[in-house]
């Protein structure tokens, strides 16, 4: 039996539209993609390249069709897990429960997220001959940790290394996109987007702890099932302080200018929602605040970060 369904979850009259294949990926999740690679495609203005909009475009939409395939193939691995979750905080934690809620089969799901991700790899070869071979490892790369973070026998997230899979793709987002602009691998992507990164890691590391309980159940051992709640509750100011830190440091190397010193600013949102986590780290129904404000933290910092960098060009 499916687990009874809370306000908002998908049900299975969602079967009938078309758009449930679109639904099934999280779309909204995807913003942090489209930020990457707009991050990527900022620095290259900034760096005084012209930027090239076919490839851009095409940049674009692949890297959203391969975020889309990871979320999938995650709903997909993590069926059972999630099937055990009674503290998700739906629809940021516990997958998109499309299989739990007999929306989709298991089965057409692995179908939808396999094929998406499939559907990037002759995309990127075609990018390839207009952009330079290394899109080749850089890809190939990204669709490895997209695989790798939830499908056995690797289920990194499983073994506490989500937020350093998380943070590495997201650079190599912003690294390839730069790539395919500049046909030449720079340092400057990865050094410039490591504090996103960062953050987009801290998203996954907040929506852990109401899947805490789920996890565990499953034997799937994540940093937070790990470290227990109370200690990992200290983890989230700790990388907004890395991201924070960081940052500074690249404004006084003078290797982004002072204007977007702004971005910092939505970093504030982690503050309140530090507090909110950990006081009610072990309370999942309580941690909502605690999510939403790192997101809004994660989005604003990126959106910020590459409007400036846009302008100051």
């Amino acid at each position: 039996m499916p687990a009874r369904s809370l306000p908002l979850e998908p049900d299975a009259r969602l079967r009938a539209r078309p758009i449930v294949w679109v639904l099934a990926t999280r779309p909204a999740f995807l913003v942090v993609t489209l930020i990457a690679v707009l991050l990527g495609l900022a620095l290259t203005i900034h760096q005084g390249a012209a930027l090239r909009p076919w490839a851009a475009l095409s940049t674009l939409v692949f890297a959203l069709v391969a975020h889309a395939g990871a979320n999938v193939i995650n709903d997909y691995h993590d069926r059972d897990t999630d099937g055990l979750n009674r503290d998700r905080l739906y629809p940021f934690t516990g997958g998109s429960r499309f299989i739990q809620n007999e929306v989709l089969t298991a089965r057409e799901t692995a179908w939808l997220g396999y094929g998406a991700l499939a559907t990037v790899v002759p995309a990127g070869l075609a990018l390839t001959l207009t952009s330079g071979p290394l899109l080749v490892p850089i890809g190939l790369a990204g669709l490895l940790l997209g695989w790798a973070y939830s499908a056995p026998p690797l289920r990194l997230a499983g073994r506490g290394l989500g937020e350093v899979v998380i943070t590495a793709a997201w650079l190599l987002v912003i690294v390839g996109t730069h790539y395919v602009q500049l046909g030449r691998l720079s340092p400057v992507p990865a050094f410039v987007g490591l504090p996103y990164a960062l953050l987009v890691a801290a998203i996954l590391y907040v929506n852990q702890f109401p899947d805490a309980r789920a996890d565990a159940a499953a034997g799937k051992r994540t940093l937070v099932v790990r470290l227990g709640a109370a200690r990992a509750a200290h983890g989230l100011p700790l990388l907004g302080l890395c991201a924070a830190g960081w940052h500074l440091g690249l404004m006084a190397a003078g290797a982004i200018p002072f204007a977007t010193g702004a971005a910092l600013l939505p970093l504030l949102a982690l503050v309140p929602a530090s507090a909110q986590l950990k006081r009610h780290a072990s309370d999942p129904a309580r941690l909502r605040p605690a999510i939403t404000g790192t997101l809004a933290a994660t989005v604003g910092y990126g959106a910020v970060l590459t409007l400036t960098l846009w302008i100051d060009a």
